[in-house]
């Protein structure tokens, strides 16, 4: 039997050289599971298949498979012990034969969107496997940010002041789907005997699973921010966008402890510990340094902060890549994933802290056909373009659509540059006009594929002869949702310097208009309609 960690943490396991295998991650799962006893009511929290990699569709599938909601899909052979060398660093307890559960729970699953568009049929069938895909009555809940959200509390408007520099001074409103918050321990007012639950049930278990990875808005992804953002609100969410525009993405990001996380982490002390049996179930993925393939690093399943904290670490040590020096050129590769800038964009969010200064950032993007997620966006991004804050600040104070589209200002500071690097897109679907437009650079791709060329190029540093006949180095990264890129000079100075935004501001304050409301076909991200007048 495995023991747990203590009453908060069940599984703490992870190194830089831990390899977990798919038989590894089951049987800890199942011990998780089998340790909080039978259920009647499981509300499983997924990412949704921007996070395809995380490993959160198998253990999605491993907790069903617990439960016998759905057959297993393939047999496994008896699983090899955890590979790597560092095994002392966490609690990897002795492998255990399958078990599964002697009940068979409810259990609905709302992959957590945020204001993506709803995951398709193929994309759930490969996430999350056949047998879920298949399930009849359907599991998948879609999350509507627009109607199905709930506000619980807020987190008090001196944290949103002090995040932004006395920019905005307005509480955060801590918001979840409606679903999620049904799922406390005890309905606080019944109206009938079929709302409370009884004393001898057991409570819903609600599971909220992802990757932990350095993150462009929150420092690092996953924990709290699965339930505020991924399954929040409209004004949640482009508030929290901007908040972490306004503070300084490259002061965020690589922290797991910053403003904006303890903001959520208030939401989550004052409203949700109490209120839900709440475990996470936090990996965390790196490359495979023989074959370059996604593995997990570390698994951790626990219920408060201490489980986020120690992914968190790990990930630093396995995603974060700090570079002896700074690349001159950087080239990045999108793959199939990214189909807009809205999404593409990570390729500048992870590199921006390793480029030289009056260097290049080369992104190969085949797939990119648009700006925005929806049209409007899409629209705005192309009024505006990715100028640099202070003409982006400008533009908002002069538009009232973009001063309603707080996420699109923070996406569009953002993606620019601040004049200190150039970006080169070389779209697969995207024009010279429609690319410069917007104040990038622009090259073809079938040109930039014969000279970088993917299928040789080796992650990390590389070489090529210039037209000169000179050797010139350059950095090349072909997935950048796995890492984030700096250099030591420049973490350490933005950790300590006041942002570039609020700066420019001189303590102006921002008003953040109220009754707010989702901007029709906002679909993948959201705007607020401007209230009526009073």
């Amino acid at each position: 039997m495995i023991t747990p960690v203590n009453d908060n943490l069940f599984c703490s396991i992870g190194s830089p050289s831990t390899s977990i295998s798919d038989g590894d991650l089951r049987q800890q799962v199942e011990s998780f599971l089998a340790s909080l006893g039978p259920r009647r009511d499981v509300l499983i929290l997924p990412p949704d298949f921007t996070r395809f990699h995380s490993q959160a569709g198998l253990v999605t599938q491993c907790i069903s498979e617990y439960y016998n909601f759905t057959p297993r899909e393939t047999s496994e052979a008896d699983s090899d012990s955890l590979a790597g060398t560092e095994q002392d660093e966490g609690n990897a307890a002795p492998i255990i034969p399958s078990s599964s559960s002697l009940s068979t729970p409810s259990i609905q699953i709302i992959p957590a969107l945020g204001t993506h568009a709803p995951m398709t049929p193929s994309q759930i069938e490969l996430m999350f496997g056949k047998e879920l895909a298949a399930k009849s009555p359907d599991p998948f809940v879609v999350h509507n940010w627009r109607e199905d959200v709930v506000t619980i509390g807020h987190a008090p408007a001196e944290m949103v002041s002090k995040a932004t520099y006395g920019m905005v001074n307005e509480p955060w409103p801590a918001q979840l789907n409606k679903l999620v918050w049904e799922k406390r321990k005890r309905t606080q007012h019944p109206q009938n005997d079929g709302d409370r639950v009884r004393d001898d049930e057991p409570p819903p278990l609600v599971i909220s699973v992802g990757q932990v990875v350095p993150h462009e808005v929150l420092g690092m992804a996953n924990f709290n921010k699965n339930l505020f953002v991924g399954v929040g609100g409209l004004e949640a969410i482009n508030l929290s966008h901007f908040i972490g525009a306004v503070h300084g993405m490259e002061k965020l990001m690589g922290r797991g402890q910053n403003p904006l996380r303890s903001i959520l982490n208030y939401a989550s002390e004052n409203y949700l510990q109490d209120q839900l049996d709440l475990w996470y179930i936090l990996t965390v993925m790196g490359s495979n340094e023989d074959t370059g393939e996604v593995e997990m690093k570390g698994l951790y399943i626990g219920k408060d902060v201490q489980c986020y904290d120690l992914a968190c670490k790990l990930s630093l040590r396995v995603n974060f890549n700090l570079l002896p020096r700074a690349p001159k050129r950087m080239v990045v590769y999108l793959n199939e994933e990214y189909h807009s800038t809205w999404l593409g964009n990570k390729s500048i969010y992870r590199t921006r802290m390793a480029i030289r200064d009056g260097g290049e950032l080369i992104v190969l993007a085949p797939w990119v056909e648009t700006f925005g997620e929806d049209v409007r966006i899409d629209e705005l991004i192309r009024e505006v373009g990715y100028v640099g804050t202070p003409a982006i600040m400008k533009a908002m104070d002069e538009n009232e659509d973009l001063k309603n589209n707080l996420s699109a200002v923070a996406h569009l500071i953002h993606g620019s540059s601040e004049g200190r690097f150039s970006i080169t897109y070389c779209p697969g679907k995207l024009t010279r006009n429609e690319i410069e437009s917007v104040g990038f650079r622009y090259a073809e791709l079938s040109a930039m594929n014969q000279r970088y060329n993917i299928g040789t190029l080796k992650d990390g540093w590389n070489t090529e002869i210039n037209e000169k006949g000179e050797e010139e180095e350059f950095y090349y990264i072909s997935n950048p949702a796995l890492g984030l890129w700096a250099v030591p000079s420049r973490f350490e100075e933005d950790a300590s310097e006041t942002s570039h935004l609020a700066e420019k501001q001189n303590g102006t304050k921002t008003i953040i208009a109220g009754n707010q409301e989702a901007s029709g076909m906002s679909g993948g991200v959201g705007g607020w309609k401007k209230p009526p007048p009073t």
